[in-house]
C-alpha cells in the first residue's frame, strides 16, 4: 500500500518541479558534450510514477526501464552501444540498461556503481548535479570500450525524455 500512495502522490508536476527545463539542459548538454568522447550513445528517461495497472500487477522499476529502453529504442544504434538511464521518481529508483555491445565489457556492479552515486546525490536533492556525474560516470565506462571517431554521428536524441 506504501509503494502506491508514493506513487499516486508523485505527479507530473512533482517531476516537472525536480527535473525543470533548466535542469534538462544541463543534462542535455552535458550528453551532447560527452558523445563527442565516445561511440557510445546516453539516452536519459525520467517517469514520474507507474500507473495503478502497473503497480498491482507488481511491475519493478527494472522491468519499466527495460520497456523504457525498447520503446524509445535505445538498442538502435550501429554499434549496440546505447545506454539508458532510466528514473521512477515516485521511488526515487535509478536503472541503467545497456545494450548488448556492452556485454562482457562492463560488469553488472560498475553500472549499479554509478545508480547508486546517482541515488546518493538525489537523496541529498542535487537532480542537476547528480544526473550530470552520472554521465560523465557512463562516459567513462564507455570511452574504455567505444572510443570515438571523427564519422561518429549522434544517433539518439541526448534531451532528457518525460514519459
Amino acid at each position: 500500500m506504501h509503494r502506491i500512495l508514493k506513487h499516486l502522490f508523485t505527479t507530473a508536476r512533482a517531476l516537472r518541479r525536480t527535473f525543470p527545463p533548466a535542469v534538462l539542459d544541463q543534462v542535455e548538454a552535458a550528453i551532447a558534450s560527452s558523445e563527442t568522447r565516445h561511440g557510445g550513445e546516453i539516452q536519459f528517461a525520467i517517469e514520474s510514477s507507474l500507473g495503478l495497472k502497473a503497480l498491482l500487477g507488481g511491475v519493478t522499476a527494472r522491468e519499466q526501464a527495460v520497456r523504457a529502453f525498447a520503446d524509445l529504442k535505445v538498442w538502435d544504434t550501429e554499434q549496440n552501444s546505447g545506454v539508458l538511464v532510466y528514473v521512477l521518481l515516485a521511488e526515487q529508483r535509478i536503472e541503467i540498461v545497456a545494450d548488448r555491445g556492452y556485454a562482457g565489457r562492463v560488469s553488472d556492479q560498475q553500472w549499479q556503481i554509478v545508480c547508486a552515486d546517482m541515488q546518493r546525490a538525489f537523496a541529498e536533492g542535487r537532480f542537476a548535479n547528480g544526473a550530470i556525474e552520472a554521465v560523465e560516470a557512463i562516459s567513462t565506462l564507455i570511452e574504455a570500450h567505444f572510443p570515438g571517431t571523427p564519422d561518429d554521428v549522434d544517433e539518439r536524441p541526448n534531451r532528457p525524455v518525460l514519459l
